[in-house]
């Protein structure tokens, strides 16, 4: 079973003159002598260095407090969350679903060993609590491929205890900087390993500034490319938003590639955006799930206590509860699929040679211009039709398609913000409050719907539904505060539409 352990930790370059005193640094009462440990580690990769240029580290470590194989994701400098499994002779199934979006059918190798010997110091406070683990490490580095090159160096290493304040490792790096320790130029020991041991310096190539029209479409796909990679190991852990994100990554770059059908030739990429699309549709069985229970958990606590009657709260949670849990098992499911690894290296190849047109040399102004305008246009008109819709069933269809044409519009406008700025930012943000409406007015319509569900089954059971009754009141009222706000702030819209 696997762990996660949030890690906040500093490096530091270290001489001969080891760890100053770090007593009296904010509440360090003591610095105690832990001894010293025998840590022997192997680092897992691919042969091309997948994980390393994703800033993962993959490692069968042995000796120590916490001997196992560990996963590590950075979260911010200096701050990685570490999964943890028991050790094994392979990677455990655990760890490997976690890389697998970037590894695919690429075999995991042992590329660096390294062993350290960890002088370890805990710094506490007055109570004996420990703020903070101190450690100097005497580190050898051996690469398991290649030549086999080799490295040592020595090293401080400061991590935070679980719970405690970094603003106090703040504290102790000024006590550091004084004694003349100096933050170390290398992220982690593996980093360090990788280029010491290869024989030459690891740069990473800097990315070109996109000039033209193409250079904006690819670097924005590019982009949702990237995000999908980083959100696949987070919706498998069911990091919260994580479902959402990755959902909206995938809208991003389908309707980039439809909306700049000028710059890309479309015969290439349907194909493409067809699996987005059924992406898109497996990521929102999770994702609609999680929203429609948060709304109605919402609705449900906003009741004054008089008008819940029966066992709503128990009914609702039940239903909330074996829906997701069933909707993230397929999902996992969809995660490791055949289809969806496919679909990944299909839009890594999209990318590496992409099947440019005339369009995409040209400067991007007019071009994405010209493309934003037509979504723009085709929006107007879903929501024209909508408006002239009396209420009911077939304009809450259309308000729903006018919503994903605004999505669309708004990601347009979105990818083209680097090149044409100001108004397109401004697009942005009017498409995002438009979305927000309508998306307000859908989750409406959806709700009701699972409201009458519930309710029926409630009766069936012989339970009071008259709180569900209450809540579908409440639902159709929000829609329709929804419905009567949309003509001034289409009009809004349409006053001050760009371009």
């Amino acid at each position: 079973m696997a762990d996660t352990k949030r890690e906040i930790e500093r490096k530091y370059e270290s001489d001969d003159s080891g760890l100053p005193d770090l007593t009296g640094v904010g509440k360090v009462a003591a610095v105690l002598d832990k001894g010293t440990a025998e840590l022997d580690a192997t680092y897992y990769d691919t042969v091309d260095e997948r994980l390393a240029a994703a800033s993962l580290t993959l490692r069968r470590r042995t000796g120590g407090a916490d001997a196992g194989w560990h996963l590590k994701f950075p979260v911010a400098p200096g701050v990685r969350d570490e999964i943890r499994t028991p050790l094994a002779d392979t990677v455990p199934e655990e760890i490997a679903a976690l890389v697998r979006s970037r590894v695919r059918d690429t075999e995991l190798i042992p590329l660096v060993r390294l062993r350290s010997a960890r002088d370890v110091r805990h710094l506490v406070d007055a109570d004996g609590t420990l703020l903070a683990e101190a450690s100097i490490d005497d580190v050898t580095a051996e690469r398991l491929t290649g030549k086999g090159g080799t490295a040592q160096w020595t090293e401080i290493e400061v991590e935070l205890a679980d719970g405690g304040d970094p603003a106090f490792l703040d504290q102790v790096e000024k006590r550091l900087r004084r004694a003349g320790v100096r933050p170390s130029t290398s992220p982690s020991k593996l980093a360090r390993a990788l280029e010491q041991t290869a024989g030459r310096r690891r740069r990473k190539p800097k990315p070109s500034k996109p000039t033209t029209a193409g250079d904006h479409v690819l670097a924005y796909l590019r982009t949702q490319r990237d995000a999908l990679l980083d959100l696949d190991p987070a919706v498998r852990r069911d990091v919260p938003d994580s479902v959402h994100r990755m959902r909206v990554a995938t809208r991003r770059a389908r309707s980039t590639l439809r909306t700049f059908r000028a710059v890309l030739d479309r015969a290439v990429t349907d194909p493409v955006g067809t699996e987005l699309k059924w992406l898109a549709g497996e990521l929102g069985i999770d994702r609609d799930q999680e929203v429609l229970t948060e709304r109605l958990t919402a609705a449900l606590d906003a009741l004054p206590p008089a008008l819940v009657t029966g066992p709503v709260q128990d009914r609702l949670a039940t239903w909330g509860r074996t829906r997701r849990s069933g909707a993230h098992g397929h999902l996992t499911g969809v995660l490791d699929s055949r289809r969806y690894l496919t679909l990944l290296d299909t839009f890594d190849a999209l990318l590496a040679d992409p099947p440019l047109r005339k369009a995409a040399d040209r400067k991007p102004d007019k071009v994405l211009t010209k493309a934003v305008h037509q979504d723009l246009a085709r929006l107007s008109a879903l929501v024209e039709q909508a408006l002239d819709l009396p209420p009911g069933a077939d304009r809450d269809l259309a308000l729903h398609e006018a919503r994903k044409k605004a999505k669309r519009t708004r990601y347009a406008a979105e990818a083209a913000t680097p090149a044409l700025g100001t108004p397109a930012r401004s697009l942005t943000a009017s498409m995002k409050s438009l979305t927000t409406l309508l998306g307000d007015h859908q989750d409406s319509v959806m709700a009701r719907h699972t409201l009458r569900e519930l309710s029926a089954v409630a009766h069936a059971a012989g339970e009071n539904a008259f709180a569900y009754g209450v809540l579908y009141g409440r639902e159709e009222q929000r829609a329709t505060a929804a419905e009567t706000r949309l003509p001034g702030l289409w009009k809004k819209i349409g006053s001050g539409a760009w371009g």
